[in-house]
């Protein structure tokens, strides 16, 4: 009797494929680390940050702990606190309202546009106006590059520069994407950026940085990264925190820094084969014109229902699904008593019942892709 051996499962994102391929070269990276025994601030650190200004096109990078740390630690250094708003999209991973929170000041949730799942500058405005109605002074806003694509970065500025607010931008899934031949990096105040390792360009444990031209913020987050340390290590000029990046992530960064560009150029082949295979059974994601997007997600939309029984389908062909994101942020608990735009935030809540996420990776061959069409489309298309 014949026996049918079930199909070998498909990674949700390739690490391991990627470490086949840059082996010897991280081995070797690591080894000079231990060699050399610096682990903190090593010289690797300082090579990673000019490795990513000059990628990036910014004047300063400031490595740093996490993407959560990137965050929080601008906030901190523009001294954000009691009083303030930050606004905020709702639907986006928590790290962008919990530094808001964490501070003391408010995180004022807004709405997101349907097609790039991005910050509604209408909503954006709206949620300004509810601040001050609410007594509280308008500091910041911090656009969230969702799923790999940009914001509408000269949009938002122009609000902020209206309000007299700062722009912090979360590139944690966009980073080594374009808005209008630039890439993120160099739009407001400053970006955070996050290495966690399923992102786009990710390490080997935690990790982050900050991008800005200016000189100041720069110097402020070295300090901050540092406990707050001026020139005298036990003269602490302000608050800070531990948010250094360890150099031996900084070494394994170097490394995939290299590739990257390559692993970008895949990413997009494969979001491309995924649009023109599914466009007719499901909302399928489009990038807005001059944009490019490093697909830290390739997500699509149903409307009509079938979720559940879709990631069902697949789990039993072991190919795996996500949801990002089941809940926005207003909707979960920590975060409900926080202000919203005056118009809700109906498009954010649709998006959390429809959204689904396909395995993504710049190592998704296609062979392997179409097995991953062909499973959804036996689904969807009938």
């Amino acid at each position: 009797m014949q026996q049918h051996m079930p199909a070998k499962a498909i990674p949700f994102i390739d690490i391991v494929e990627q470490r086949r391929r840059l082996g010897k070269r991280i081995d070797d990276a690591v080894a000079r680390v231990l060699t050399h025994c610096q682990f903190i601030n090593g010289p690797e650190v300082a090579r990673l940050e000019a490795d990513l200004a000059t990628f990036s096109g910014a004047k300063h990078v400031v490595a740093c702990a996490s993407g959560t740390d990137a965050l929080l630690m601008v906030l901190l250094a523009k001294n954000v606190g009691p009083g303030d708003a930050v606004i905020c999209p709702t639907f986006t991973f928590c790290a962008t309202g919990e530094v808001v929170a964490l501070l003391g000041a408010t995180p004022v949730f807004v709405d997101v546009d349907e097609t790039t799942f991005n910050i509604d500058v209408d909503s954006l405005k709206s949620g300004i106006a509810v601040a001050k109605t609410q007594g509280l002074r308008p500091r910041a806003i911090i656009p969230v590059d969702l799923f790999g694509q940009p914001a509408d970065h000269d949009a938002i500025a122009a609000v902020a520069a209206t309000e007299g607010m700062f722009v912090l931008d979360d590139a944690a899934q966009g980073f080594g994407a374009t808005y209008k031949g630039k890439r993120l990096g160099t739009f407001g105040l400053a970006t955070a950026t996050s290495f966690f390792p399923a992102k786009p360009l990710g390490c080997y444990g935690d990790g982050g940085a900050i991008f800005t031209d200016d000189d100041e913020l720069a110097d402020t987050l070295r300090s901050v990264r540092v406990h707050g340390q001026g020139s005298d290590r036990y003269d602490n000029v302000r608050l800070g925190l531990t948010g250094r990046l360890d150099t031996i992530q900084a070494a394994i960064l170097i490394e995939k820094l290299e590739v990257f560009p390559d692993e970008i150029a895949a990413r997009d082949t494969a979001a491309r084969r995924y649009n023109e295979a599914l466009g007719d059974v499901a909302i399928v994601p489009r990038v807005a014109a001059d944009c490019t997007s490093v697909w830290a997600q390739y997500t699509i939309r149903l409307p009509d229902g079938g979720r559940e029984a879709l990631a069902s389908a697949l789990k039993a062909q072991g190919i795996p699904t996500a949801i990002y994101y089941p809940k926005s942020l207003h909707q979960q608990t920590a975060y409900r008593s926080f202000p919203i735009a005056a118009a809700g935030l109906a498009v954010s809540e649709r998006l959390s019942r429809e959204v689904i996420s396909l395995p993504m990776h710049a190592y998704l061959d296609e062979l392997t892709q179409e097995r991953i069409i062909e499973a959804v489309r036996a689904v969807l298309a009938n």
